[in-house]
């Protein structure tokens, strides 16, 4: 292939211009022109002229000899990337010939490195696989806790408390949110299980992944409602909190009673399953959809979903006053029924029974207060607030 060759003329200055190699050499006509072969050059390789005459600028009259403007030229180029990509042009490169001078040029001291290190990436590989795929490997690394959870755990708790932290203080956005309940959630039921039984299946992971649903009720809600995870701004009234030290005991409360069940419940590989198993589905079931429910039809009778504008007297609430509380407890029943821990069944029922009873008689002077007679017969007429046809 000959060198591209470009020739321009103009009255006052002819030249021309030969490219070889990606290069560009200019010479004027009245000397020696000369073009190479370009005997390696790559096929994807172009170029592109754009010549243009004079500027946009006015300038003084110039001579009869120079009544044309001088030519301006740019060159660019369009070298295409495959030619340019180094792993692509070792493989051209790559022949029988090269791979066999490169194996001559190999001394004994060479091969005995490249060969031990062959043996060590080998045997290492053959290891690992054997490992990851050993049940015994999973039970016993995970009983250490040197690695995992507790590394894990831990970094998750500190990451909460500094996402809780930006909560109070109303900065912290989803994400952290999210990361909040997680790390709650991963210290209620996955670490105390783990720790006491030296290895995690079944329901605490079904329960991990159930309490993250059943929390997260009320901003999928607000979405259904809204369009968005996030509160409205409301009357301050409605923001009913029991006094702080109460939720400081009911929160160690309910820690307490998630670390006794994994303590008193037999090791989960002992748990029965199979058909005895339904009756904790067909509860985790009811509790999901009592939450659900009860959040739902709050929300529609209500503004920005947490101030009411009517006495809710529809699903749930035909049972109970405060469904949203009885569902709450029932998940932490259920839990204790998986685990078969009856005493922390007891124990965290009457942990949630003492919160919720202050907190419902709180709420409840409020509703009297704002609906009046309205809500005295609802109450009449429901006569029990956290448990149907006990309490």
């Amino acid at each position: 292939m000959e060198a591209a060759k470009v020739l321009s003329h103009s009255k006052t200055s002819p030249f021309g211009f030969s490219i070889v190699s990606n290069k560009v050499s200019l010479t004027p006509f009245n000397k020696h022109f000369r073009a190479d072969v370009l005997a390696n050059r790559p096929k994807g390789i172009g170029f592109q002229l754009n010549c243009t005459y004079g500027n946009s600028l006015p300038k003084p009259a110039r001579k009869k000899a120079d009544l044309l403007p001088s030519l301006r030229c740019s060159i660019s180029n369009n070298a295409s990337t495959e030619s340019q990509n180094p792993v692509l042009e070792f493989f051209r490169s790559l022949s029988f010939d090269s791979i066999k001078a490169t194996l001559l040029q190999l001394t004994p001291i060479n091969v005995v490195k490249l060969s031990g290190l062959l043996c060590i990436i080998t045997a290492a590989t053959k290891w690992t696989m054997n490992m990851l795929f050993s049940p015994f490997f999973w039970m016993y690394f995970s009983w250490t806790w040197l690695f995992w959870p507790w590394l894990v755990a831990i970094a998750l708790a500190v990451y909460g408390l500094y996402c809780f932290r930006k909560h109070m203080l109303g900065e912290a956005n989803i994400f952290e949110q999210l990361a909040i309940v997680t790390s709650v959630f991963t210290w209620l039921t996955l670490v105390p299980p783990g720790h006491f039984n030296g290895y995690l299946e079944g329901w605490p992971f079904v329960f991990f992944f159930v309490y993250h649903y059943f929390f997260f009720f009320n901003v999928s809600v607000r979405k259904r409602l809204y369009g968005d995870y996030y509160a409205r701004p409301h009357d301050p009234k409605w923001d009913i909190n029991a006094p702080m030290m109460s939720r400081l005991l009911f929160s160690a409360g309910v820690m307490v009673g998630h670390w006794l069940a994994a303590f008193e419940g037999p090791e989960l590989h002992l748990i029965p399953g199979g058909w005895s198993n339904l009756g904790i589905w067909a509860l985790i079931i009811t509790t999901l959809l009592m939450q659900y429910n009860a959040t739902l039809y709050l929300a529609k009778y209500s503004e920005n979903v947490v101030e009411p504008s009517a006495v809710v007297q529809f699903g749930p609430y035909r049972w109970v006053r405060h469904p949203i509380y009885s569902s709450t407890m029932l998940l932490f029943v259920t839990y204790c029924i998986a685990l078969r821990a009856p005493l922390s069944l007891l124990f965290i029922v009457a942990v949630c029974l003492l919160y919720y009873k202050q907190k419902a008689e709180m709420e409840e002077a409020l509703m009297v207060e704002t609906f009046g007679q309205s809500y005295t017969d609802y109450a009449s007429k429901v006569k029990f607030k956290l448990i149907p046809f006990i309490y």
